[in-house]
């Protein structure tokens, strides 16, 4: 049933399980729901005795796209040949560094997930950082202005930091115990998208962290993580035990749909199974586009690469394959305008359900 983010949210608040796991892929609205369910977890405390970011930070904590925006690099002292990244003045940020004093921690983390020789400095008052690398013969390269990916692996390092400190905090019974209250009434952790140019080697310890944290977790807060990349839901999924798990999927009228999934990614949703039901539905619907041969060349690509073959030409079927590979080859690299054509004729409209069927029943699809 297609429906709102805003009634997704609603759906993923009544869930009485841990662990909530969301795949979907890029641009299927994964942030804006993230931000819909913190509005909505907000809006149900609407009546205590505190700001917003008062109430993000003891009701959810949630990463996404938009704490990156926390950062900035200062654009005065790079002109001036120094590499120096802002960090915004925030509730965030301030508890974290200068009420908890974790920045070793940080730093740890975040060697963890790049190289241990690349070391980022704050500074005293935690309003700024910079970054050196070390060399051989303890040598040190100083301001250097590091990658986009390293700089959202750092940002992802200060808010694990902060999660594994608050479920820590959160395990102590006695509240009385605790260094701090300030999570004692943490309801949700919201992870969204944290894989960001990250190898697969670490891709895959990022995830095993998570699902360690998650698994040390012996309080009643909850998880709910979103991801576009298979690899790393398949470790997550595999590793969670209280947990259920869905694919986001975005139509055409602007409505969602949240599909429950049983098993990990190469069973159930994978690039090349999304690509597969797309084919399917337009042969159905009879409303194959000329976009629709580019689909099926990349079906076949997909295929041929798992199956260990060298070209995808040599899925086709043997006594039409100069002629099919023609076809597909004219219909995926059109460039000029004039060409383009968004209605294929019958003949092709054909051509896509016949190649189709051929692969679903010779390459053993699932």
């Amino acid at each position: 049933m297609n429906t709102t983010l805003r009634n997704i949210a609603e759906k993923l608040d009544k869930n009485d399980k841990k662990t909530q796991l969301i795949y979907a892929f890029n641009g299927t609205g994964k942030t804006r729901l993230s931000q819909i369910f913190k509005n909505l977890i907000i809006s149900q405390h609407k009546d205590d005795k505190e700001n917003n970011a008062a109430l993000t930070r003891h009701k959810i904590l949630y990463y996404n796209a938009f704490t990156e925006d926390l950062f900035a690099w200062d654009n005065d002292k790079h002109q001036e040949g120094e590499h120096q990244l802002i960090i915004q003045p925030n509730s965030f940020t301030d508890w974290i560094l200068k009420d908890q004093g974790q920045d070793q921690n940080i730093v740890r983390y975040f060697q963890s997930y790049t190289h241990q020789r690349l070391l980022p400095h704050f500074n005293e008052d935690f309003s700024a950082i910079t970054f050196s690398l070390a060399g051989d013969n303890d040598q040190r390269i100083d301001n250097i202005k590091i990658s986009k990916g390293e700089e959202n692996n750092l940002i992802w390092s200060i808010f694990f930091t902060l999660i594994n400190l608050v479920i820590a905090e959160r395990n102590i019974t006695d509240k009385s115990e605790r260094s701090t209250n300030e999570f004692d009434h943490l309801r949700y952790i919201f992870i969204d998208d944290p894989v960001s140019s990250l190898d697969e080697n670490h891709l895959i310890q990022l995830a095993v962290d998570i699902a360690q944290l998650i698994t040390s977790c012996e309080s009643d807060i909850k998880f709910i993580i979103t991801t576009h990349n298979p690899l790393f839901y398949n470790v997550l999924y595999n590793a969670l035990t209280s947990k259920d798990s869905y694919i986001l999927r975005r139509f055409e009228d602007g409505k969602f749909a949240l599909e429950e999934k049983k098993g990990d990614s190469n069973r159930s949703f994978s690039y090349h199974l999304y690509l597969k039901q797309l084919l399917q539905e337009a042969v159905k619907e009879n409303k194959i586009e000329k976009y629709h041969f580019t689909l099926l060349r990349n079906l076949y690509e997909k295929t041929a690469s798992f199956l260990g073959y060298p070209q995808w030409s040599d899925l086709l079927p043997g006594d039409k394959k100069l002629y099919l590979t023609r076809i597909i080859n004219f219909t995926s690299h059109l460039t000029l305008s004039n060409e383009m054509v968004s209605e294929p004729s019958e003949p092709e409209k054909q051509t896509v359900a016949f190649l189709l069927n051929h692969l679903l029943e010779n390459y053993h699809f699932k």
